[in-house]
């Protein structure tokens, strides 16, 4: 099986990579760290590790990085004589790990999974346990850590019905690499059923909660001052923003279009979008061209650039790490990958923030999340861009509407919250190293 998989994987890789290091080159600065995802590691690393006690936590990108930092604050007073590595595999996931995390915590890039990259790699860190935070099933990886008995974990896990169907289609391979896992913190208990039904060993799984509740703290230091910015490029005091947060392709034509059709009944509404990925930023870009909205991206701003009132109607973000922070001062929020894409991006920010929110009909990745902000009637759920225009229309002119969906919404994020904590009982009672970490005060 592992000489077919490897033998398969290196033809894939092959295959693929004019496609991945094209994205490394758009994204830029793809030297730094690039010798890393193929277990190469400076000696600067290997001696900090040296004659320590190593947990390595992998966070796949931005979303899973947010977690994981979270995971990592409650983890560190528990467990005061481990050394701490956290890897990522995109660029804009070891931006956020930089900004978020101090330096004693190692970053780095996780390798390709290659027998002899994973090998390389896992020999350097050497670590005692590795936590997966919502990551992707990779066999070689996991087949080394088997190897050498290290405890993995899989953390704040979900499957979509689509990863269900591809994990169950391919059971012949995956069922040994679940059973490996010694323990995993499930979402909710139709997650923890499917993951015993892939493979997963019962007394390993453990309904903990979604962590992403958790992970939407507010408590961080504030690095733009949104209403200043918003002040220098003609904002009026007041005037409601409309916020497109992580867009997908198609979604910024649709806001454009809905936002457009809305100035009609309110004139001083200012639109704020905010792709996904920045580099598709020139794309969203001629979106708003092709409508004729004036715009400024924000890349282009400086300290010195002032612009009138009414000058411009809407700001293109283009730079990573700040969307939350334009979350806290938008009048309505529209969750991007939900109309014009599948998947959904995370709703628990902006309700966090306690902001009326509205997503299109594909949030997949969130269903049950989804179902609790409904259920509490804490967002609205439209099926196209009628609806969508609609929804807006009416929590703009409705105040009190649009801050009890919001007051409602931050009631289900407060009554979600403890995740972490549970997980991280989980993975220290599973460990039963007593000398690794202090236990909590009871």
């Amino acid at each position: 099986m592992r000489r077919l998989y490897n033998a398969l994987f290196f033809l894939f890789f092959l295959l693929s990579a004019p496609y991945y290091f094209t994205r490394l080159l758009r994204r830029g600065r793809w030297q730094e760290g690039f010798r890393q995802r193929f277990g190469r590691y400076n000696a600067k690393l290997k001696q900090a590790l040296t004659n320590r006690h190593v947990i390595w936590l992998h966070a796949v990108s931005v979303g899973e990085v947010n977690v994981c930092t979270q995971l990592i604050r409650a983890l560190e007073p528990r467990a005061p004589n481990l050394k701490l590595v956290v890897s990522t595999t995109t660029s804009t996931g070891m931006a956020e790990l930089r900004r978020k995390l101090p330096s004693h915590i190692e970053k780095i890039y996780y390798p390709i999974d290659r027998h002899a990259w994973v090998r390389r790699a896992v020999n350097v860190i050497h670590p005692e346990a590795v936590i997966f935070v919502e990551a992707e099933i990779w066999p070689n990886f996991i087949w080394r850590l088997r190897d050498m008995r290290i405890p993995a974990f899989l953390v704040n896990a979900r499957l979509s019905d689509r990863s269900y169907r591809g994990y169950r289609r391919f059971g012949f391979l995956f069922r040994q690499l679940f059973a490996s896992f010694e323990g995993v913190g499930a979402q909710n208990e139709a997650d923890a059923t499917r993951l015993r039904e892939l493979g997963c060993r019962p007394e390993a799984v453990q309904v903990v909660g979604s962590l992403k509740f958790d992970a939407a703290k507010l408590e961080e230091r504030r690095e733009l001052d949104v209403p200043a910015l918003l002040a220098q490029i003609g904002v009026l005091p007041g005037a409601p923003v409309l916020l497109g947060g992580s867009t997908h392709p198609g979604e910024e034509g649709i806001l454009a279009d809905v936002f457009r059709s809305l100035r009609r009944q309110h004139p001083d509404l200012f639109l704020v979008l905010v792709p996904r990925h920045f580099e598709r930023s020139r794309d969203a870009g001629r979106e708003l061209e092709q409508r004729r909205i004036p715009f400024v991206y924000r890349s282009e701003l400086t300290a010195s650039s002032r612009f009138e009132p009414g000058e411009l109607q809407c700001l293109l973000v283009n730079t990573t790490g700040e969307l939350r922070f334009f979350y806290e001062h938008a009048t309505v929020v529209f969750v991007g990958k939900s109309l014009a894409a599948h998947g959904g991006q995370n709703p628990i920010e902006p309700a966090a923030f306690g902001k009326a929110m509205v997503f299109g009909p594909h949030m997949e990745n969130f269903e049950a999340i989804v179902k609790a902000f409904l259920a509490a009637e804490g967002a609205q759920q439209v099926r196209d861009s009628a609806e969508l225009e609609g929804a807006i229309d009416v929590l703009l002119k409705d105040p009190e509407r649009r801050q009890r969906v919001g007051a409602r919404a931050l009631q289900v994020v407060q009554d979600n919250r403890g995740a972490i904590d549970r997980t991280v009982d989980m993975i220290l009672d599973r460990l039963g190293a007593s000398e690794l970490y202090v236990a909590p005060d009871r």
